[in-house]
């Protein structure tokens, strides 16, 4: 590869992928409030491109022009008139793609994060510089993807949902529409109210029983929300689970203990946070958000991972909600380190780790969780 070549990381939506390959993947193009950083871009520059909502490296492609303005109509999602022309050097598909975790060894942007959750905040916007061992070391992996493919399924639900996303002074944003019909449906209740039509549990309690059941069989330490010690799910009591703890290792100052104790499930590891979980099924007020947001303003260098849990139909509204600017102003913005996690996703990966649970560590969660930052 050639010595003085410059790495760009260049981000596509499904959509968008699609459509500049349906357009002969000769031309790439970006907002034009990133023009100023296009003209950056110098022939033989590669171009890394990842596939956002599935976090995997789809492609790369080689510059053939300067940047050059043109609005043109190429995509249905936005003009992108800030525009290099390039020549395709490794395609592939959403299947064939290379997860971002398989390189996370060898990364830059996942060491020494602040938070274990932050390196999303490298994703959310392109054309980005990116150092030259990160590029070379994302390239070779493309390369090696493309001489030797390797299928992987993909959540086709993942690849196109995305909420709308606005432009603002505070970079890219969400505002929601308002109350859909299964918000409705649940202002006379929170989730702690909504049934399994099966089984008649309480869906919201039944999320709590499974995240505390995995972590004590990981060999942590739990917590449950403090007004929740006293529940069930079927025959287990919340209080009984080994490794579930009395009281919270008192590290923070009185209002930050007060906002952590009501959080659904913690896990921990000697006195400290290894994760950090709230539940929301239905309630259209992400009173767990909202706890999350009071955390991250008290603890802004907050290093603990926190993970939002909900039902694969909601994924739309919660990345909605967390994009809000309200949580995009908080530094760090709330949905840099903030992930999603199905419910779905959550069993299959409980019933398919049963084996070797005790073994597991939880940064495997990255794996089967998704970033909720929306990009520009």
């Amino acid at each position: 590869m050639r010595s003085n070549r410059t790495y760009w990381l260049d981000l596509f939506t499904y959509s968008t992928w699609q459509q500049f390959l349906n357009a002969g993947a000769s031309v790439t193009g970006f907002r034009d409030r990133r023009w100023s950083t296009v003209k950056q871009i110098r022939p033989g520059d590669y171009l890394l491109c990842y596939l956002t909502g599935v976090s995997r490296w789809i492609g790369m492609l080689e510059a053939t022009s300067d940047g050059f303005l043109d609005e043109a109509p190429l995509w249905t999602e936005a003009l992108f008139p800030a525009r290099v022309k390039v020549k395709p050097v490794v395609v592939l598909t959403p299947e064939t793609a290379v997860p971002v975790f398989e390189l996370r060894n060898q990364l830059s942007i996942f060491k020494h994060l602040q938070n274990p959750n932050a390196w999303t905040g490298h994703f959310r916007g392109s054309p980005t510089r990116w150092k030259s061992s990160d590029g070379e070391a994302v390239a070779a992996a493309l390369l090696a993807a493309k001489s030797n493919p390797v299928k992987r399924a993909v959540d086709l639900k993942k690849l196109h949902k995305m909420p709308p996303v606005l432009q603002s002074k505070l970079g890219p944003v969400t505002v929601p529409s308002g109350e859909d019909d299964e918000d409705k449906g649940a202002r006379s209740g929170g989730a702690e109210n909504v049934l399994d039509a099966q089984s008649g549990t309480s869906v919201h309690t039944e999320m709590q029983w499974l995240l505390l059941k995995l972590g004590s069989d990981m060999g942590l330490d739990v917590w449950v929300a403090k007004n929740d010690k006293n529940r069930e799910f079927g025959a287990n009591q919340f209080a009984k689970l080994p490794g579930m703890r009395q009281n919270l290792p008192l590290q923070f100052d009185e209002v930050t203990n007060r906002t952590i104790e009501l959080i659904d499930v913690l896990w921990l590891k000697g006195n400290a946070i290894a994760a950090a979980f709230e539940i929301e099924s239905t309630t259209s007020i992400y009173s767990g958000l909202l706890r999350m947001s009071d955390l991250v303003a008290m603890q802004p260098n907050l290093k603990i991972p926190l993970y939002l849990v909900a039902p694969d139909e909601r994924r739309n509204k919660v990345l909605a909600e967390v994009n809000r600017p309200t949580f995009n102003r908080l530094a760090p913005p709330l949905s840099q380190i903030c992930r999603f996690i199905p419910f779905e996703d959550l069993k299959n990966k409980m019933h398919d780790a049963q084996p070797f649970l005790r073994y597991l560590r939880p940064d495997f969660l990255q794996e089967i969780s998704e970033s909720c930052a929306v990009v520009d």
